[in-house]
């Protein structure tokens, strides 16, 4: 097993001290780098994602050209429902489309909960590729979506503002929804148990739309399972959750066997670190929006989030994943004042 020259991110989770902040940011390998564009001229996405040397090439390349401390592997949340056989459509520019959705006890009971392994095996053969690749430069992220966003999706349909069908499912068929939810907890966990295996050093989760629930549905559709997941690979992996918009949640989320919380930028750093007394590592929590501000600007707020978030303790990364009209100067620039701080 090669040594890791740079384990700040794991260091951090652990609690123990940095002698700086580490940085990465959400979908940092991707659809802002220029080498990115010219492979997805050539490939569609999900060719993209199932080729393990190229979900290597695009993992990597944010490590060479933004100065990055974790790799995180390139794939999607939605290939959890394709392993369960659910078609999944990427369109360019539209974002996804599940054709079938999720109505009735019957889809439920058709979904396929054997052999994910065997059907994601392109992910772990990715995550072995570029763990080699990586030769100990960084550690290596592996994730999943979090139970609620998938079924939000497996519901849905496609991408909501206001993910109205899934609720309505959610609170018409209570108990459909949580025979889904803990269908794709029991994958999700024997998925990331697999990445672990593959050379994940930690993983995350992403409830990106956990935000859509009020406080009391949080705590019935998403909580539950997310620590269900956190149990279950406490002692495989550290676990970061990112349920995206659920500040109310932090002082519970801390409580668990998470090892770090993600946070988006509608939470002040100070009022986080009182939420979860200051007993977890947080991560995030800078508005991507904002890498498009002028460079000294993008410092000046780097500079604001981590006084207010603290050296120790602490990621830096984005409140969500960054986006594909961020210049790469202006995503360096971000690295850069967080490496800068404090030196």
């Amino acid at each position: 097993m090669t040594e890791l020259k740079n384990d700040l991110v794991l260091r951090a989770l652990k609690g123990e001290k940095t002698e700086r902040v580490p940085v990465w940011m959400m979908r940092q390998a991707g659809r802002y780098l220029p080498d990115y564009l010219k492979l997805k001229a050539k490939y569609d996405f999900f060719t993209r994602v199932q080729t393990p040397e190229l979900a290597t090439e695009i993992t990597l390349q944010p490590i060479d050209q933004v100065g990055v401390d974790a790799a995180i592997i390139f794939s999607d949340i939605l290939v959890i429902p394709q392993a369960m056989g659910v078609e999944v459509l990427m369109e360019e520019g539209k974002g996804p489309s599940l054709p079938n959705v999720m109505k009735s006890q019957s889809d439920i009971d058709a979904l396929q909960t054997d052999g994910v392994e065997e059907n994601l095996k392109y992910v772990t053969d990715a995550l072995s590729l570029t763990k080699r690749e990586l030769n100990g430069r960084v550690p290596l992220i592996g994730f999943a979506g979090a139970p609620w966003t998938i079924l939000c999706y497996m519901v849905e349909g496609k991408g909501s503002k206001t993910w109205d069908k899934a609720k309505q499912f959610a609170y018409t068929q209570p108990e459909l929804a949580h025979q889904l939810l803990q269908k794709i907890t029991n994958i999700t966990i024997n998925y990331l148990k697999a990445q672990a295996r593959a050379g994940a050093d930690l993983v995350q989760v992403f409830d990106s739309w956990a935000g859509s629930l009020s406080p009391a549905d949080f705590k019935t559709y998403s909580q539950p399972y997310l620590v269900k997941i956190a149990d279950a690979l406490k002692d495989v992996v550290p676990v970061i959750l990112f349920p995206k918009g659920t500040w109310y949640a932090l002082k519970d989320l801390s409580q668990t066997s998470a090892a770090g919380l993600g946070l988006d930028w509608c939470i002040e750093p100070k009022f986080a670190r009182e939420l979860t007394n200051n007993s977890i590592t947080l991560q995030g929590n800078f508005d991507p929006s904002k890498l498009l501000a002028p460079i000294p600007e993008i410092r000046k707020a780097v500079k604001e989030m981590i006084d207010g978030f603290g050296t120790q303790r602490y990621i830096a990364n984005l409140g969500h994943g960054i986006m594909p009209n961020v210049p790469v100067d202006h995503a360096k620039a971000f690295v850069d004042a967080v490496k800068e701080y404090g030196v």
